[in-house]
Formats: C-alpha cells, structure tokens, sequence
C-alpha cells in the first residue's frame, strides 16, 4: 500500500464521518512501521553515531519505545523481549534482530534458538561480540521519561552478562530513542491531517446546539459527550477532555484550576465564553486541540466586538511564536525569543507547547510550561528538529472592560516543522464558534 492509495482511503473514510475497520488499520499501521524501519532508522542512527541500540523489555512493563515498535498484531511484548538494530554504515544495511523464540511480525527477524543457546543473555552477548560495534545505546535518561525504558533488573543483568571490553561502549541512546519518537515520515503527515481533521469535526459537533442546550448543559455533559462519541467512532483518547466557562461576573481563575479542583456541573448559559481541551489517538498518533465557543444572546449574530479583538491577540500570540521556530534553536531560547517579542507588543502571553506524536506528551524539545514560564531545564535544551509535530499550546492574558475582569484565550493546534518551516497540520482556529450557528 503506498502514500496515494492510504491517502485515498483516508480521505474516503474521513468524508464517510467514519474511521477504518480494525484490519485496514492494522495494514496502515503495519506498512508506516516498515517505512520507519527500512527509511527513517538508518538516517536516525547515523545522525546520532550509534552503530547498535538494544531495547530490553518485558511483558506488560514495556520500554514506552519498544512498544511503538510492536507491530498491529501485538499489543504487547511477549516474556522478555529483546530488540537490537545494528546500523553497517559501510554497507549501507540495517539488521533488525529480536532475542526471541519467534520473529516479532514481519520487520524484525528472530535470532535467538534456545535449543542451541538456553541462555537468553548469552545469545544477545553473542550477537554483540560477533558484530562489534563502536557505540551501544540504551534507552536511559534524565530528562526524558519516554526514553527512559530500560528497567533496574534489566539492566543489572545485562551488564552482569556483558563482557568487561565491551563495557566502555554502553551510553545511553537518549539521542536515537527521541529522534526515534519524535520524527514524522511523510505516511505519517498523511495520516495526521486526516486525525486533526476528525479531532476538529468532533469539537465542531459538541460545540454546537446539536449538544448544547444553554441553561441546561452542564460542562461536564460536554466533557462525557465527547468521551462518548469518541468511544462510539471505535478511536481513544490520550486524556480526560476539559470544558470550561467564562463569562461576566466571575473572576479570572488560577491556570492550576484547568488540571485540578476544577467546578463540576457548570451550567453553560447564553453570553458565556466557552472553551475545551481535547485530543484523540488513532493510528498511533495523537491529537490535542484546543478551542473557543461563545453563547450567543437571544439578540445577537455574532460574538461581541471585545470577544473578536481578544481572540485575534490570541492569534497572533501564535504567529509570533511559530515565526520564532529555527532548526538548532533550543526549546528555551525559542521559548524566551517568543515572549520577549509578545511582550514588546503589549500582550500578555504564557507558551507551554510540547512535541506530540507517537505520545501525546511526547518527547523533543519542551517549549515552556505553564507554571514554568523562564525555561525548562534539561527538555527545554534539547534542539529543535526538522520533520517534528508539535501541540502549538499558549494564551494570553486580555483585560475585558465589559466585564470588569480578565480573560485567557487558550489555544492549541497540531503543528509541523519542516524543511519548508512551519505549517498547521490541518489548519487552525481563526474565529470564535458560535452556538447556535449564525
């Protein structure tokens, strides 16, 4: 199945309001993995110096990369699974082994008869000594939870088992394993405008009269609403979706309130502004988006002019910040240029944007976080890298008179950086949604 024909079927099943049947998944699934091993892996490698990287993993307590590994058939790794990759940049070749009793689907072959090696890590020892390698990457780290797989016992014993002169050639391959998750193929693009296009369709539908019945809807009958539907449509979210209200009359709350102790029930009514936090996973990839609302008034069309002008600053809080993207920049120095900028021009912004992906808090460069606005040490360090999606998180801060209080715009969109810059995966909210529809 190449790019034009998933492409296609995409387009026909978005067009149809529906998703793929499980075993279509499964093929699409099955063939972008095969393009990321044969394609994107051997690039990865050479650009991070690592000739073997070995993932060590048991069943159900899965490496959270090893795991994207597995292909459709397997949802989780079997007894103790060990992957080694092994990059011959001489020969231009990639071995894809598994220390198992059994090839793990089609990409990556068994090495491993026990019949003639009982010991499972003597066997992954011999596949080392008799390649060699210059650099052994394992999945450890600081910084990145993702990248940090490789479990106490694993990782006692293989290094009780791995001979005395290799030692020296083990470091932790958080370099490789963050390429690994954060990179996108052109598959993968395909796919995921196709995932922001269901993620906007689905919020369009909650944000509108077919779902809220202002002074009787409730925020948390929206939040269950749009559980349910994803539910029904056989996808999954990645997280508890949030509704939320402002309006006149009630002040500004804490921004720790989206995360905790937030009011259930809220009774959505006429004039107020609403807004949602959202995201579902399909295909492996994940979505997070969030948008505005406004109830109109029995006498109104259109939202008010005040309500107009902040959401324009909320977009161009956006536009500064995504002008603001350079390869090798860091997450911190990206972070910092983008609010001085704002700053400059009388807004009043917040950036909390993370890479998103495989995972939706995936790893790559951290570009602030809510409660951490002068930098992230260690993730807000890591580069800014071609071929990434990132979840474009921010708001800003807007005085409203009419109201006597303040409000946030809160805004996130998928985003992708490339070798032609910045691009919105599937677009981007430019305007309020009105309920009902004028």
């Amino acid at each position: 199945m190449n790019k034009l024909l998933i492409t296609l079927l995409l387009i026909t099943y978005t067009i149809q309001s529906q998703v793929l049947p499980e075993r279509e998944r499964a093929d699409v699934i099955d063939m972008v993995l095969a393009d990321r091993f044969n394609n994107l892996l051997p690039q990865l490698m050479d650009r991070t110096g690592f000739d073997m990287w070995i993932l060590i993993s048991r069943e159900y307590n899965e490496d959270p990369v090893l795991k994207t590994m597995l292909p459709s058939s397997w949802l989780n790794a079997r007894r103790r699974t060990i992957f080694v990759f092994y990059r011959d940049k001489k020969n231009n070749k990639i071995e894809k082994l598994a220390v198992a009793r059994y090839n793990v689907g089609k990409n990556i072959d068994s090495a491993w008869d026990k019949e003639k090696q009982p010991d499972q890590w003597k066997a992954l020892v011999d596949i080392i000594t008799e390649r060699n390698p210059e650099r052994i990457g394992l999945n450890y780290s600081k910084d990145f939870g993702i990248v940090d797989g490789i479990v106490k016992t694993d990782y006692e014993e293989f290094m009780n088992v791995l001979p005395d002169e290799l030692k020296p050639k083990i470091t932790s391959a958080e370099q490789l394993a963050i390429a690994w998750i954060e990179s996108r193929t052109e598959q993968e693009m395909e796919i995921y405008k196709q995932l922001v296009k269901i993620t906007h369709d689905i919020i369009a539908e909650a944000f509108s009269t077919a779902v809220i019945k202002p002074g009787t809807t409730t925020t948390d009958d929206v939040e269950w609403w749009l559980r349910q539907k994803v539910t029904d449509m056989g996808l999954d979210t990645w997280f508890h979706p949030t509704v939320d209200i402002q309006r006149a009359g009630e002040n500004l709350e804490s921004h720790i309130v989206s995360f905790s102790n937030r009011p259930d029930d809220k009774i959505i009514s006429k004039g107020d502004l609403i807004h949602c936090d959202f995201g579902i996973t399909y295909l492996r990839l994940n979505t997070d988006c969030q948008q505005h609302a406004y109830i109109l008034k029995n006498e109104e069309t259109s939202p008010p002019e005040f309500l107009v002008k902040a959401f324009k600053d909320g977009n161009r809080v956006q536009d500064i910040f995504t002008a603001n993207f350079e390869t090798g920049k860091t997450g911190n120095e990206i972070l910092l240029n983008s609010l001085a900028q704002g700053k400059a021009e009388g807004l009043k912004p917040a950036i909390y944007t993370h890479p998103l992906g495989l995972y939706g808090h995936s790893s790559g460069p951290t570009i602030g976080m809510w409660d951490s606005q002068g930098g992230v040490p260690g993730p807000g360090d890591y580069p800014l890298y071609e071929n990434t999606v990132y979840a474009i998180e921010l708001n800003t801060t807007v005085t409203i008179p009419e109201w006597k209080k303040d409000i946030r715009i809160m805004l996130e969109e998928a985003g992708f950086w490339g070798a032609k810059g910045f691009r919105y995966v599937n677009e981007r909210q430019t305007e309020l949604i009105t309920i009902p529809k004028r």
